[in-house]
């Protein structure tokens, strides 16, 4: 139930026009479906209005709705106008605390320098008053002797080198003040005097301290006169926005080797037992497969890297829902990639927090470290530059990382590179990254990238259909930049690598070849071997057909084991 407590200045509770009758207007209309009841249960003790919503209603949803169909939220305009060099203006609140702020740094500083005065003024005196102190006798005798205080006066002036106004000071000292004791007091006033000198011209000399005092000085108000707001400030821009109007709930999104991609509730797919049947999952043709799957909530983002280094946003709620058995919407309906741009990565996120990292790797060797947060940014319809790519290279892979993770590289010619991320500084968006591996000889280039760790394997295929697995240990972490070492034994029917992946023993793969053969296997009916190991033939092809890539199967009749966003 939504329980209200206070509504808007002028606003009726009850009678014609009222929130209630509103309310029961809109639930009749059935644009408020989603509320059963309505019971005004205000007394003498305040108002409460209750309202009654259904077992699956969303309350933050209908709240929103109540707000943006009914006058439980109202806008209340503010004309503020004041004189700004005895000129009438209309101001914005940041105006009226800039000018504020501006009248309170100019009485500070009239404040300062009138003190400053005062004390430069009483620092004189005092420093007449303890040359009389150190010379009393003779100070006494002149003025003994001198028949009238104005040939006194010019007698201490002449003498002892003093101002007149520190010569009449000397003049007016009483007789208690030559004491000892009193003597200490002038020399101490005359310290602390010189310290508070020193303050006052730092604060006139450094803005920043100025700033500091008006702060402080606020604070002092704030204590002493001040209470609790007995309102809330929100952001907003306008109307609600439509975000505040979906229910957060969690999404399972598919997307397909061939660039398809759709989302449905969780929900969907019901909880089974051990040993279950599953349900059926997307229809789809022979050479195509689920590439991701991953559960995520409607408000979370999803972001696609394309090959070109571009970066793409959409939030989830904006994909298109379909029911399980649809292939979804294909992405080049969905983001505006150009000719030869396609999708290479896709992270799903909630937060882009402090101390994650984006690592991408490109074709040519190119490594670059940025930090996620750097990518919490309005990205434009048409995307943002993720890495800044040449247009002889293009992105391999993009991986999220905690900042000290592994890093192994692989490429064309059989070689692993692996290397610790602490190697590769933090660089902006808009970057190139440095040399992560050595591709320079004719026809290599990087096949693979991805976070490495020591529980996991590299699975790695040829052109000819040879392959196998090499546990990671095997890999010795050296500097980036290097040509890595051997991660399989080459020879001229066997090909190029083909693909390489870091997998664990309980999943699943496909081998495609060029004449767009599929062939589905598990990673545990692939034999392991050393890094210097030819491998086993893992597909068939025929003479005019050759491997052209390998990549991990995601079951979409298990969506409740996929990933979930990070929050």
């Amino acid at each position: 139930a939504i329980i209200v407590t206070e509504l808007p200045f002028l606003v009726r509770r009850g009678g014609d026009g009222g929130v209630i009758e509103k309310i029961a207007t809109l639930v009749h209309e059935k644009k408020l479906p989603e509320i059963t009841d309505i019971r005004d249960e205000s007394d003498r003790n305040g108002m409460r209005i209750v309202i009654e919503l259904k077992r699956d209603a969303t309350p933050k949803v209908v709240l929103n709705k109540l707000f943006k169909h009914t006058p439980m939220q109202q806008t209340f305009g503010v004309n503020m106008v004041a004189l700004v060099d005895n000129v009438p203006r209309t101001l914005s609140l940041r105006e009226v605390v800039g000018h504020y702020v501006d009248h309170q740094r100019d009485v500070i500083v009239r404040r300062t320098k009138y003190e400053l005065r005062r004390a430069e003024e009483r620092a004189h005196v005092l420093e007449g008053l303890l040359v009389a102190l150190a010379n009393l006798d003779e100070v006494i005798a002149l003025i003994r002797g001198s028949q009238t205080p104005e040939i006194a006066r010019h007698g201490l002036v002449e003498r002892f080198e003093l101002t007149v106004v520190q010569a009449q000071a000397i003049l007016q000292l009483t007789l208690s003040r030559l004491t000892a004791l009193e003597a200490d007091k002038i020399k101490q006033e005359h310290k602390d005097l010189i310290e508070r000198i020193k303050e006052l011209r730092e604060i006139l000399g450094d803005e920043s301290k100025v700033m500091a005092l008006i702060k402080e000085e606020l604070s002092e108000i704030s204590e002493s006169y001040g209470d609790d707001r007995r309102t809330e400030i929100v952001h907003t821009e306008g109307d609600i926005d439509i975000e505040d109007l979906i229910a957060d709930q969690q999404m399972v999104i598919s997307i397909t080797h061939s660039g398809y991609i759709k989302s449905l509730p969780l929900s969907t797919y019901r909880q089974q037992r051990r040993g279950g049947v599953g349900v059926t999952g997307m229809e789809m043709k022979e050479d195509d497969y689920i590439e991701h799957l991953f559960v995520s909530s409607t408000h979370d983002y999803l972001l696609f890297f394309t090959n070109r280094g571009k970066v793409y946003r959409l939030k989830v709620y904006e994909l298109p829902e379909a029911s399980r058995t649809s292939r979804g919407r294909a992405l080049v309906n969905l983001l505006p990639l150009r000719d030869g741009e396609r999708v290479q990565s896709v992270l799903a996120t909630r937060d882009f927090g402090e101390g994650r990292y984006l690592v991408f790797a490109t074709r040519n060797g190119m490594i670059k470290k940025t930090e996620f947060a750097a990518y919490n940014t309005p990205i434009k319809a048409d995307g943002i530059i993720a890495i800044n790519i040449r247009d002889d290279d293009e992105l391999v892979a993009v991986r999220r990382t905690s900042g000290h993770d592994d890093i192994i590289m692989v490429s064309r010619s059989g070689q692993a590179a692996r290397f610790n991320e602490d190697q590769v500084r933090p660089m902006g968006r808009d970057t190139s990254g440095v040399r992560g591996m050595n591709v320079a000889q004719q026809d290599n280039a990087v096949l693979a990238m991805d976070v490495a760790r020591d529980d996991q394997e590299l699975l790695v295929v040829t052109e000819g259909g040879y392959g196998k697995r090499t546990p990671i240990p095997d890999y010795p972490v050296k500097g980036r930049g290097t040509m890595g070492v051997k991660t399989i034994t080459l020879t001229e029917n066997k090909g190029a690598l083909a693909g390489a992946l870091v997998v664990r023993e309980y999943q699943e793969l496909v081998f495609i070849s060029q004449n767009g053969m599929v062939q589905r296997t598990s990673v545990r009916g692939i034999n392991r071997y050393g890094r210097a190991s030819q491998g086993v033939r893992v597909m068939n092809i025929r003479e005019d057909d050759q491997v052209s890539a390998v990549a991990l199967v995601v079951e979409s009749e298990a969506p409740t084991a996929a990933p979930v966003a990070e929050e």
